[in-house]
């Protein structure tokens, strides 16, 4: 975010930085912050936001990031969990 408000974000190599932030997308859709790490709501959106900033958001399987982040939403109360199940 940084860079892109002070319009420095020709400092950084965008497809070389696109390629690292999808590699955080795991197979249940959702993304980490780290290799090895499991995905989480709040991951998912600063890695989102990351893409959609240096111009990658088409670099990654939308729709499974949606329904990752509607599977950790609390019906009952309102709100999100983590990851799907810690309610």
């Amino acid at each position: 975010g940084f860079l892109a408000i002070t319009s420095q974000l020709h400092q950084v190599n965008s497809d070389l930085l696109g390629w690292w932030l999808c590699e955080r997308q795991l197979p249940s859709g959702g993304l980490n912050g780290r290799p090895e790490k499991l995905p989480d709501v709040c991951y998912s959106w600063w890695v989102l936001a990351s893409l959609k900033i240096i111009g990658r958001l088409h670099w990654i399987d939308r729709e499974k990031l949606r329904s990752f982040i509607l599977a950790c939403q609390d019906e009952e109360t309102g709100g999100f969990a983590d990851r799907p199940g810690d309610m």
